[in-house]
Protein backbone atom coordinates (compact mmCIF):
# COMPACT_ATOMS: atom_id res chain seq x y z
CA UNK A 1 0.00 0.00 0.00
CA UNK A 2 1.47 3.40 -1.00
CA UNK A 3 1.64 6.40 1.32
CA UNK A 4 -1.41 8.16 -0.11
CA UNK A 5 -3.56 5.04 0.20
CA UNK A 6 -2.31 4.43 3.73
CA UNK A 7 -3.17 7.98 4.77
CA UNK A 8 -6.59 7.72 3.16
CA UNK A 9 -7.26 4.46 4.98
CA UNK A 10 -6.07 5.99 8.27
CA UNK A 11 -8.37 8.99 7.81
CA UNK A 12 -11.31 6.70 7.05
CA UNK A 13 -10.58 4.58 10.12
CA UNK A 14 -10.33 7.74 12.22
CA UNK A 15 -13.74 8.95 11.03
CA UNK A 16 -15.32 5.59 11.85
CA UNK A 17 -13.78 5.50 15.32
CA UNK A 18 -14.60 9.16 15.90
CA UNK A 19 -18.26 8.69 14.98
CA UNK A 20 -18.49 5.61 17.20
CA UNK A 21 -16.95 7.51 20.11
CA UNK A 22 -19.24 10.49 19.48
CA UNK A 23 -22.38 8.35 19.66
CA UNK A 24 -21.03 6.64 22.80
CA UNK A 25 -20.56 10.01 24.47
CA UNK A 26 -23.93 11.41 23.41
CA UNK A 27 -25.75 8.44 24.96
CA UNK A 28 -24.13 9.36 28.28
CA UNK A 29 -23.93 13.15 28.13
CA UNK A 30 -27.41 14.16 26.93
CA UNK A 31 -29.59 12.28 29.46
CA UNK A 32 -27.20 13.03 32.33
CA UNK A 33 -27.06 16.70 31.42
CA UNK A 34 -30.87 16.88 31.37
CA UNK A 35 -31.16 15.15 34.75
CA UNK A 36 -28.56 17.37 36.41
CA UNK A 37 -30.08 20.53 34.92
CA UNK A 38 -33.52 19.59 36.27
CA UNK A 39 -32.07 18.87 39.73
CA UNK A 40 -30.35 22.24 39.71
CA UNK A 41 -33.51 23.99 38.50
CA UNK A 42 -35.54 22.39 41.32
CA UNK A 43 -33.49 24.47 43.76
CA UNK A 44 -32.67 21.74 46.26
CA UNK A 45 -28.94 22.23 45.71
CA UNK A 46 -29.16 25.68 47.27
CA UNK A 47 -30.69 24.31 50.47
CA UNK A 48 -27.59 22.26 51.29
CA UNK A 49 -25.34 25.20 52.16
CA UNK A 50 -26.14 24.99 55.88
CA UNK A 51 -25.33 21.28 55.98
CA UNK A 52 -21.95 21.87 54.35
CA UNK A 53 -20.96 24.90 56.43
CA UNK A 54 -18.72 22.98 58.91
CA UNK A 55 -16.76 21.32 56.09
CA UNK A 56 -16.48 24.60 54.20
CA UNK A 57 -15.14 26.32 57.30
CA UNK A 58 -12.28 23.81 57.47
CA UNK A 59 -11.34 24.84 53.92
CA UNK A 60 -11.45 28.56 54.71
CA UNK A 61 -14.77 29.03 52.88
CA UNK A 62 -18.00 30.64 54.00
CA UNK A 63 -21.44 29.00 53.75
CA UNK A 64 -22.12 31.05 50.62
CA UNK A 65 -19.40 29.11 48.79
CA UNK A 66 -21.65 26.02 48.89
CA UNK A 67 -23.74 27.40 46.03
CA UNK A 68 -21.02 27.68 43.35
CA UNK A 69 -19.35 24.50 44.63
CA UNK A 70 -22.54 22.44 44.36
CA UNK A 71 -23.54 23.92 41.01
CA UNK A 72 -20.03 23.33 39.64
CA UNK A 73 -19.89 19.80 41.02
CA UNK A 74 -23.12 18.80 39.33
CA UNK A 75 -23.48 21.19 36.39
CA UNK A 76 -19.90 21.97 35.39
CA UNK A 77 -17.36 24.81 35.36
CA UNK A 78 -19.61 27.32 33.59
CA UNK A 79 -22.45 26.91 36.06
CA UNK A 80 -20.04 27.19 38.98
CA UNK A 81 -18.58 30.42 37.62
CA UNK A 82 -22.05 31.84 36.99
CA UNK A 83 -23.02 31.15 40.60
CA UNK A 84 -19.68 32.46 41.87
CA UNK A 85 -20.00 35.78 40.08
CA UNK A 86 -23.53 36.23 41.47
CA UNK A 87 -22.12 36.36 45.02
CA UNK A 88 -20.10 39.09 46.76
CA UNK A 89 -17.09 36.82 47.36
CA UNK A 90 -13.64 38.23 48.01
CA UNK A 91 -10.73 37.24 45.77
CA UNK A 92 -9.21 34.74 48.23
CA UNK A 93 -12.48 32.83 48.47
CA UNK A 94 -12.90 32.91 44.69
CA UNK A 95 -9.39 31.45 44.41
CA UNK A 96 -10.25 28.57 46.74
CA UNK A 97 -13.50 27.86 44.87
CA UNK A 98 -11.57 27.87 41.58
CA UNK A 99 -9.02 25.35 42.93
CA UNK A 100 -11.86 23.06 44.05
CA UNK A 101 -13.88 23.29 40.84
CA UNK A 102 -10.93 22.85 38.51
CA UNK A 103 -10.47 19.39 40.04
CA UNK A 104 -14.08 18.47 40.84
CA UNK A 105 -16.69 19.65 38.36
CA UNK A 106 -19.39 17.86 36.41
CA UNK A 107 -18.58 14.98 38.73
CA UNK A 108 -21.41 12.53 38.03
CA UNK A 109 -21.17 12.72 34.25
CA UNK A 110 -17.38 12.58 34.09
CA UNK A 111 -17.14 9.80 36.70
CA UNK A 112 -19.57 7.69 34.66
CA UNK A 113 -17.49 8.34 31.54
CA UNK A 114 -14.35 7.31 33.43
CA UNK A 115 -16.14 4.22 34.74
CA UNK A 116 -16.85 3.16 31.16
CA UNK A 117 -13.23 3.66 30.15
CA UNK A 118 -11.07 2.13 32.86
CA UNK A 119 -11.67 3.53 36.37
CA UNK A 120 -14.51 2.53 38.70
CA UNK A 121 -17.12 5.26 39.27
CA UNK A 122 -16.53 5.46 43.02
CA UNK A 123 -12.76 5.66 42.58
CA UNK A 124 -13.11 8.46 40.03
CA UNK A 125 -15.51 10.47 42.19
CA UNK A 126 -13.82 9.90 45.57
CA UNK A 127 -10.30 10.57 44.26
CA UNK A 128 -11.32 13.89 42.72
CA UNK A 129 -13.29 15.02 45.76
CA UNK A 130 -10.44 14.08 48.10
CA UNK A 131 -7.93 15.85 45.86
CA UNK A 132 -10.15 18.95 45.77
CA UNK A 133 -10.46 19.14 49.55
CA UNK A 134 -6.74 18.49 50.10
CA UNK A 135 -5.72 21.09 47.50
CA UNK A 136 -8.09 23.74 48.88
CA UNK A 137 -6.94 23.12 52.47
CA UNK A 138 -3.30 23.49 51.38
CA UNK A 139 -3.93 26.65 49.38
CA UNK A 140 -6.13 28.04 52.17
CA UNK A 141 -3.27 27.51 54.62
CA UNK A 142 -0.80 29.27 52.29
CA UNK A 143 -3.19 32.20 51.75
CA UNK A 144 -4.13 32.26 55.45
CA UNK A 145 -7.79 32.26 54.43
CA UNK A 146 -10.60 32.60 56.98
CA UNK A 147 -14.30 32.17 56.17
CA UNK A 148 -16.29 35.39 55.87
CA UNK A 149 -20.05 35.17 56.07
CA UNK A 150 -21.78 36.27 52.87
CA UNK A 151 -25.46 36.11 51.89
CA UNK A 152 -25.97 32.71 50.26
CA UNK A 153 -29.43 33.34 48.89
CA UNK A 154 -28.43 35.91 46.29
CA UNK A 155 -26.91 33.34 43.92
CA UNK A 156 -29.99 31.15 43.96
CA UNK A 157 -32.18 34.19 43.29
CA UNK A 158 -29.91 35.34 40.48
CA UNK A 159 -29.95 31.93 38.81
CA UNK A 160 -33.69 31.33 39.18
CA UNK A 161 -35.63 31.75 35.92
CA UNK A 162 -38.91 30.65 34.30
CA UNK A 163 -38.99 27.00 33.22
CA UNK A 164 -39.45 27.94 29.55
CA UNK A 165 -36.31 30.07 29.58
CA UNK A 166 -34.50 27.31 31.47
CA UNK A 167 -35.54 24.65 28.89
CA UNK A 168 -34.53 26.84 25.95
CA UNK A 169 -31.20 27.64 27.62
CA UNK A 170 -30.46 23.97 28.34
CA UNK A 171 -31.40 22.91 24.78
CA UNK A 172 -29.14 25.57 23.32
CA UNK A 173 -26.26 24.64 25.62
CA UNK A 174 -26.49 20.89 24.96
CA UNK A 175 -26.76 21.51 21.20
CA UNK A 176 -23.66 23.69 21.36
CA UNK A 177 -21.86 21.05 23.41
CA UNK A 178 -22.85 18.30 20.96
CA UNK A 179 -21.60 20.39 18.04
CA UNK A 180 -18.37 21.14 19.88
CA UNK A 181 -17.83 17.45 20.66
CA UNK A 182 -18.48 16.53 17.02
CA UNK A 183 -16.12 19.24 15.76
CA UNK A 184 -13.34 18.15 18.11
CA UNK A 185 -13.71 14.38 18.41
CA UNK A 186 -13.91 13.37 14.75
CA UNK A 187 -10.91 15.44 13.61
CA UNK A 188 -9.04 14.33 16.73
CA UNK A 189 -9.54 10.66 15.87
CA UNK A 190 -8.52 11.28 12.26
CA UNK A 191 -5.38 13.14 13.38
CA UNK A 192 -4.58 10.33 15.81
CA UNK A 193 -4.88 7.64 13.15
CA UNK A 194 -2.90 9.62 10.57
CA UNK A 195 -0.23 10.44 13.17
CA UNK A 196 0.07 6.73 13.98
CA UNK A 197 0.44 5.92 10.29
CA UNK A 198 3.28 8.40 9.74
CA UNK A 199 5.01 7.47 13.00
CA UNK A 200 4.35 10.78 14.73
CA UNK A 201 3.01 9.27 17.96
CA UNK A 202 6.50 8.39 19.16
CA UNK A 203 7.65 11.97 18.58
CA UNK A 204 4.77 13.37 20.66
CA UNK A 205 5.33 10.83 23.40
CA UNK A 206 9.04 11.70 23.55
CA UNK A 207 8.17 15.38 23.94
CA UNK A 208 5.89 14.78 26.94
CA UNK A 209 7.97 11.95 28.44
CA UNK A 210 9.72 14.14 31.07
CA UNK A 211 6.36 15.45 32.34
CA UNK A 212 4.92 11.93 32.36
CA UNK A 213 7.83 10.69 34.46
CA UNK A 214 7.29 13.52 36.93
CA UNK A 215 3.60 12.61 37.17
CA UNK A 216 4.44 8.93 37.72
CA UNK A 217 2.90 7.76 34.44
CA UNK A 218 4.30 5.36 31.89
CA UNK A 219 5.46 6.62 28.52
CA UNK A 220 2.97 4.40 26.69
CA UNK A 221 0.00 6.43 27.94
CA UNK A 222 1.52 9.71 26.73
CA UNK A 223 -0.83 10.39 23.83
CA UNK A 224 -3.87 9.51 25.95
CA UNK A 225 -2.73 11.79 28.78
CA UNK A 226 -2.03 14.59 26.31
CA UNK A 227 -5.50 14.26 24.80
CA UNK A 228 -7.24 14.47 28.17
CA UNK A 229 -4.97 17.19 29.53
CA UNK A 230 -5.49 19.47 26.54
CA UNK A 231 -8.98 18.66 25.27
CA UNK A 232 -10.67 17.58 28.50
CA UNK A 233 -11.73 14.44 30.31
CA UNK A 234 -14.69 13.66 28.07
CA UNK A 235 -12.64 13.66 24.89
CA UNK A 236 -9.74 11.96 26.62
CA UNK A 237 -11.96 9.15 27.88
CA UNK A 238 -13.40 8.63 24.41
CA UNK A 239 -9.90 8.20 22.99
CA UNK A 240 -8.94 5.93 25.90
CA UNK A 241 -11.94 3.68 25.18
CA UNK A 242 -10.90 3.30 21.56
CA UNK A 243 -7.23 2.69 22.38
CA UNK A 244 -8.01 0.29 25.25
CA UNK A 245 -9.86 -1.95 22.81
CA UNK A 246 -6.49 -2.81 21.31
CA UNK A 247 -5.41 -4.33 24.64
CA UNK A 248 -2.23 -2.24 24.78
CA UNK A 249 -2.70 -1.08 28.37
CA UNK A 250 -2.90 -2.92 31.67
CA UNK A 251 -5.59 -2.20 34.24
CA UNK A 252 -2.95 -0.47 36.37
CA UNK A 253 -1.89 1.77 33.47
CA UNK A 254 -5.50 2.81 32.85
CA UNK A 255 -6.25 3.44 36.52
CA UNK A 256 -3.16 5.59 37.02
CA UNK A 257 -3.86 7.48 33.81
CA UNK A 258 -7.46 8.13 34.86
CA UNK A 259 -6.48 9.25 38.35
CA UNK A 260 -4.02 11.73 36.89
CA UNK A 261 -6.10 13.07 34.03
CA UNK A 262 -9.30 13.09 36.13
CA UNK A 263 -7.69 15.57 38.51
CA UNK A 264 -5.65 17.46 35.92
CA UNK A 265 -7.50 17.84 32.61
CA UNK A 266 -8.49 20.64 30.26
CA UNK A 267 -5.43 22.49 31.52
CA UNK A 268 -5.74 25.36 29.04
CA UNK A 269 -9.42 26.24 28.68
CA UNK A 270 -10.68 25.85 32.26
CA UNK A 271 -7.97 27.87 34.05
CA UNK A 272 -8.36 30.69 31.51
CA UNK A 273 -12.01 31.02 32.51
CA UNK A 274 -10.98 31.73 36.10
CA UNK A 275 -8.09 33.97 35.09
CA UNK A 276 -10.70 36.30 33.61
CA UNK A 277 -11.93 36.85 37.17
CA UNK A 278 -8.50 38.06 38.28
CA UNK A 279 -7.30 34.86 39.99
CA UNK A 280 -3.52 34.42 39.99
CA UNK A 281 -2.34 31.79 37.46
CA UNK A 282 -0.17 29.93 40.00
CA UNK A 283 -3.28 28.74 41.89
CA UNK A 284 -4.96 27.59 38.68
CA UNK A 285 -2.19 25.21 37.59
CA UNK A 286 0.15 24.24 40.42
CA UNK A 287 -2.30 22.74 43.00
CA UNK A 288 -3.96 20.54 40.38
CA UNK A 289 -0.65 19.30 39.03
CA UNK A 290 0.56 18.51 42.55
CA UNK A 291 -2.69 16.71 43.40
CA UNK A 292 -2.49 14.58 40.23
CA UNK A 293 1.08 13.59 41.05
CA UNK A 294 0.18 12.71 44.64
CA UNK A 295 -2.84 10.62 43.55
CA UNK A 296 -0.76 8.36 41.30
CA UNK A 297 1.98 7.77 43.86
CA UNK A 298 -0.58 7.20 46.63
CA UNK A 299 -2.31 4.57 44.49
CA UNK A 300 1.02 2.82 43.94
CA UNK A 301 1.83 2.93 47.64
CA UNK A 302 -1.57 1.46 48.56
CA UNK A 303 -1.22 -1.26 45.90
CA UNK A 304 2.25 -2.17 47.20
CA UNK A 305 0.95 -2.27 50.79
CA UNK A 306 -1.92 -4.51 49.70
CA UNK A 307 0.43 -6.91 47.93
CA UNK A 308 2.71 -7.02 50.97
CA UNK A 309 -0.20 -7.69 53.31
CA UNK A 310 -1.58 -10.39 51.01
CA UNK A 311 1.85 -12.02 50.93
CA UNK A 312 2.12 -11.99 54.72
CA UNK A 313 -1.35 -13.47 55.14
CA UNK A 314 -0.71 -16.23 52.60
CA UNK A 315 2.63 -17.13 54.23
CA UNK A 316 0.91 -17.65 57.61
CA UNK A 317 -1.66 -20.06 56.24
Amino acid sequence: MNVKSALRQAAKEGLVRGWRSYLWLMKIVVPLSAAVALIEYSGWLYRLDGVLSPVLGLMGLSAAAAVPLLVGLFAGIYGGIAAMTALPLHLTEQTLIAVFLLISHNLIQESIIQDRSGLAFWKAAVSRLAASVAAVVAVSWVLNAAPVENPAGSAADALRQPFGAFAVGWTASIALLAAKMFAILLPLMVILEVTKTIGGIEILVRLVAPLLRMLGLKRQVGILWLTGAVFGLTYGAAVIVEEARNGRFSDQDLEELHLSVGINHSIIEDPLLFMALGIAPVWLWVPRLAAALAAVYLRRALAAAHRRLSGLLSSHR
